[in-house]
């Protein structure tokens, strides 16, 4: 799936993605902040469901303290499994 970030706002919290090339505007769930890697992450979806029925989210990055804010994929399984885990434990606090 090829899905690129065309524009972002998080005072309005909506990020708009080009997903296949079409654009879709997606709602931001939440903003989480890594004291390790220093990087803030931020939650969307664009409310499609995924096989296992729930909503698919994606999760970009981005460094708060760069002169220009740009989002990034995570790709290091370090992040990605520290994310995972931030995820696990938002969907165990919400089914409480």
């Amino acid at each position: 799936m090829d899905i690129e970030i065309s524009d972002y706002d998080f005072k309005d919290t909506k990020i708009v993605m080009n997903k296949n090339g079409e654009e879709i505007e997606c709602r931001v769930l939440f903003t989480y902040d890594s004291d390790e890697t220093k990087k803030r992450y931020i939650a969307f979806t664009d409310d499609s469901i995924a096989p296992n029925g729930r909503k698919n989210i994606f999760v970009q990055a981005y460094n708060p303290f760069a002169p220009e804010i740009k989002l990034e994929n995570i790709t290091d399984e370090k992040e990605l499994e520290m994310i995972n885990e931030v995820l696990i434990k938002i969907d165990e606090s919400s089914n409480q």
